[in-house]
């Protein structure tokens, strides 16, 4: 679920931090910029793992803040296909059942993935799934805050730098707002034994 990642970047620490140790400043001005943040195609950023090289330092004319290259290793949230992780349901609707970590909200079961059969309940905004048995099929509700059981499929990055907008983006956008895409998305599934809501498999 969670990886190290080896990155380079040029670190810029302004004078009046010139008195802390260079690591420290380093290390705060890195977890500012990348902490929570989602770097397209590595991963959701959670926190600076270690330094492991630090190049000479620059001071520019004009600006008196100094220019370092680092060579770092970071903690990323990017877990891999077929891997398992257990999540809470954050809610449902038509386009499938929406999971949270916590600290990763952006994760979507979509109804083919589902165990089945399964039905969207309109009213109560649930999906169930109408579990068979001999006596009859049993309607098991996936009720918003449950823990649950899923399987990674699928990823998608999107990237979402500013870029200028169009003519006809300028034309359009008087009247509405773009859909916000998120910049990184997990698709799971639970269609097989043993995944779903973790107590349809506990016993009493």
């Amino acid at each position: 679920m969670f990886v190290l990642v080896e990155m380079v970047d040029t670190v810029r620490i302004p004078p009046w931090q010139f008195e802390r140790k260079l690591n420290d400043s380093i290390a705060e001005e890195l977890n500012k910029k990348l902490a929570n943040k989602v770097v397209y195609n590595v991963g959701l950023c959670i926190c600076l793992f270690d330094i492991t090289k630090l190049e000479d330092a620059y001071v520019f004319p004009g600006d008196g803040a100094s220019h370092t290259k680092v060579h770092f290793r970071y903690v990323v949230f990017h877990p891999f296909l077929d891997e398992i992780l257990i999540g809470t349901i954050k809610g449902c609707s038509p386009e499938g059942v929406h999971v949270s970590l916590g600290f990763f909200e952006d994760i979507l079961i979509p109804p083919e993935s589902l165990q089945q059969p399964a039905k969207f309940d309109e009213a109560e905004q649930v999906w169930v799934w109408e579990y068979e048995t001999e006596e009859g099929a049993h309607d098991l509700y996936m009720d918003t805050g449950e823990e649950i059981r899923f399987r990674v499929v699928d990823e998608s990055f999107v990237d979402t730098s500013p870029t200028g907008p169009s003519s006809a983006e300028v034309a359009s956008s008087s009247e509405e707002l773009p859909k916000k895409e998120a910049p990184y998305t997990l698709v799971g599934s639970i269609s097989e034994p043993g995944l779903g809501l973790l107590s349809w498999w506990t016993s009493n």
